[in-house]
C-alpha cells in the first residue's frame, strides 16, 4: 500500500500515523517483528533518520518496544491496541462532524444520515 505523504505536515508524523494504523488493524499483529528502519524507510521513501525517529516516538508510546540485537516488535499488550484504535476512531469521528457542521448538517441530522445509510445498506444486502 502507498505511504501518500503530504509535505504539509511533518513526515515523521504521519510515518507514525501510518504505523500506528497498520499496527490497530492488523496488518502487524500484536508480538510480531517490524521490518528493519532502513525497509521501512526504503518502503515509504523517507530518510532512514526520518523513519528512526517515527519508531522512536512509537517506542515512547509503548505501541512498540525494542529488542538490542533482535529488532523492533509491536507490544503484545491488546488493551493497549484497543485503547489506540478506540481513540484514533474518536478523532476520526469528531473531525467528520466537524466537516458535516461546517456544511451545514447538526449532529442529529448527521446521524439520522447514517443511520439512513445503514438502513439502505441492510436492504441492498437482502
Amino acid at each position: 500500500m502507498a505511504w501518500n505523504l503530504n509535505s504539509e505536515r511533518p513526515i515523521y508524523s504521519q510515518l507514525m500515523e501510518r504505523i500506528t494504523f497498520d499496527i490497530i488493524s492488523g496488518i502487524y499483529p500484536p508480538g510480531s517483528q517490524l521490518p528493519s528502519v532502513r525497509a521501512l524507510a526504503q518502503d515509504a521513501g523517507v530518510n532512514p533518520n526520518t523513519m528512526q525517529k517515527a519508531m522512536a516516538e512509537l517506542e515512547r508510546t509503548g505501541l512498540i518496544y525494542s529488542q538490542r540485537t533482535s529488532g523492533r516488535f509491536i507490544t503484545e499488550d491488546l488493551g493497549m491496541i484497543d485503547k489506540t484504535k478506540k481513540e484514533l476512531a474518536s478523532e476520526e469521528i469528531k473531525e467528520f462532524l466537524k466537516k458535516m457542521e461546517r456544511i451545514g448538517f447538526s449532529r442529529e441530522t448527521t446521524l439520522k444520515l447514517i443511520e439512513n445509510m445503514k438502513d439502505t445498506k441492510e436492504e441492498g444486502e437482502s
